[in-house]
């Protein structure tokens, strides 16, 4: 039961961080070039579920640590995830602000630290994490139905414009913690529906084919972003996630996808770079005159090219980038493994 749990869990986030990873090559490459193609339609599509999907799993396995030592819950789930936010802000401010550095590495230095209170970059789920786990735990005391039902009214809030601070954490946790802590406070629900779905896979299949329908149309006569259906778009879409998930680990196809939930961390963390690089390559050479599937081609490399980089320099000391030393560990402890772990429950610890 354990190993099937896991198995679907794998696929689900290789699915989102694909979608995560798409949306982003393919905004801003149209935006590069000054249009839209086929790719823009597959992202309209998973507009409504991509981020839902991606905080609902983020939360299933929180009840494992939610009520342990707060030495370990503040080692495991902030430390953790502010070593990485830091260590890959600063690469990447490096990495596109190289020109500025030389003349000016005063106001680099104020972008870095501007984007420790305002992330902005593509990290920003890191840190929008780190927020999430600090106040779950705050609240993990109070009912369970109360604080769902109030992070279902600040997401209705949020929709009708009722919340906007100014500041993007804040808007973020109105708009996606229910998600979050719907996977935490339901995972027993969510599992559960995984494992009738791999049961059941024939009605399935046609409840996914209706969903696919239904999310289509609403999408595309603009009423996905109202108050009330966003959420039930929301959550709709991210068990249709689940469901695919655990159709496909029932039949073990889609071993690539499965690879990169594994490794979502890693794909998470380094997409940015290649993908920047492919998208000005492609660009500047109009060698795919195609937007939709130079779009494509885009998210492939930006996939691909951090679990290469991955690969490549396991057993050296870059192990660090995806790998938290003991140096940066709470007490004593094991030094971490090579990352193998993912966003959604992390193992590189």
């Amino acid at each position: 039961m354990t190993d099937n749990r896991v198995n679907w869990v794998d696929y689900g986030k290789g699915i989102c961080i694909i979608l995560v990873v798409m949306m982003h090559s393919t905004l801003n490459y149209g935006e590069m070039v000054h249009g839209t193609g086929w790719m823009h339609d597959v992202v309209a599509f998973a507009k409504p579920f991509r981020m839902p999907d991606f905080f609902l799993i983020a939360g299933l396995f929180l009840s494992r640590s939610i009520n342990g030592p707060i030495r370990d819950y503040i080692d495991r789930k902030v430390i953790h995830f502010a070593y990485f936010y830091l260590l890959w802000l600063g690469l990447q401010t490096i990495a596109f602000e190289a020109d500025l550095l030389l003349s000016d590495p005063a106001a680099v230095g104020m972008i870095f630290l501007k984007q420790l209170i305002f992330p902005a970059s593509s990290l920003w789920f890191i840190h929008q994490l780190l927020v999430f786990y600090v106040v779950t735990r705050l609240l993990r005391q109070v009912p369970v139905l109360a604080v769902f039902f109030g992070a279902v009214l600040l997401h209705t809030a949020f929709y009708t414009g009722g919340i906007e601070t100014g500041w993007s954490v804040t808007n973020r946790f109105a708009n996606w913690y229910v998600y979050f802590f719907a996977g935490y406070a339901f995972a027993p629900l969510v599992f559960k529906f995984a494992g009738e779905v791999a049961k059941h896979f024939e009605a399935a299949i046609a409840a996914l084919l209706a969903w696919a329908v239904w999310n289509g149309v609403v999408v595309s006569t603009g009423y996905s972003e109202l108050p009330g259906i966003s959420l039930v778009l929301g959550f709709a879409g991210a068990f249709a996630i689940v469901a695919v998930a655990a159709l496909m680990a029932r039949f073990d196809v889609g071993g690539v996808i499965r690879y990169a939930g594994k490794h979502s961390i890693v794909i998470y963390l380094t997409f940015f770079i290649p993908m920047k690089a492919a998208q000005k390559g492609f660009a500047a050479t109009g060698i795919i005159p195609d937007i939709g599937t130079a779009s494509l081609m885009v998210l492939i490399i930006a996939v691909a090219a951090p679990l290469v980089f991955h690969w490549v320099i396991k057993g050296t000391p870059l192990n660090v980038l995806y790998t938290r030393p003991a140096a940066f560990r709470l007490g004593k402890g094991k030094p971490s493994k090579p990352a193998a772990g993912s966003l959604a429950e992390p193992k590189l610890t």
